[in-house]
């Protein structure tokens, strides 16, 4: 697990693992880790289709006082700014991105070192983009509305498309 800020490692760890039997308790979770983190955090988010990432970062969002009604998956744009709120959020959505320079080319690293804090879905493809003191967050589908969250990247043996 990487180095992070005491106060960011508990924000999680008090938190994770957790299951969510729904995208409302999958949405609270977000709102309760963002409170939790400190500007300028990125939070790494691994899963496939349909595992809540997205109701993930809605939460985030209400954490931050933004309408988790405007956070949509930023799949066709790449990047979603909501900056309305208490602070920033920046979610970015790697899924189209074909190399990371492409991700760079956006401002990717203005972004992450800014003032908000950073979710990018699909952080496996820009993987080496990452600051040190990424949150890796992972999402497992287990029935049809529960979901299974926990903290850390997948390893390089993992089967998933979001290496």
């Amino acid at each position: 697990m990487p180095d992070m800020p005491p106060t960011e490692t508990n924000a999680i760890q008090d938190r994770l693992p957790r299951t969510t039997n729904s995208v409302e308790d999958t949405m609270a979770l977000g709102a309760r880790i963002a409170q939790g983190l400190s500007p300028g955090a990125v939070v790494a988010l691994y899963g496939d289709l349909g595992t809540g990432k997205t109701h993930f970062v809605k939460g985030v969002a209400q954490g931050l006082g933004l309408p988790p009604a405007e956070v949509r998956s930023p799949t066709f744009t790449i990047l979603a700014v909501h900056d309305d709120g208490d602070r920033p959020l920046y979610h970015f959505d790697a899924y189209r991105v074909q190399t990371p320079d492409e991700f760079v080319e956006l401002g990717f690293e203005t972004y992450v070192h800014g003032d908000g804090l950073t979710c990018i879905e699909w952080a496996g493809r820009v993987a080496d983009l990452l600051p040190a003191d990424t949150v890796p967050l992972q999402f497992h589908h287990v029935a049809p509305s529960t979901r299974r969250i926990t903290l850390g990247a997948p390893d390089s043996s993992s089967s998933e498309d979001d290496r």
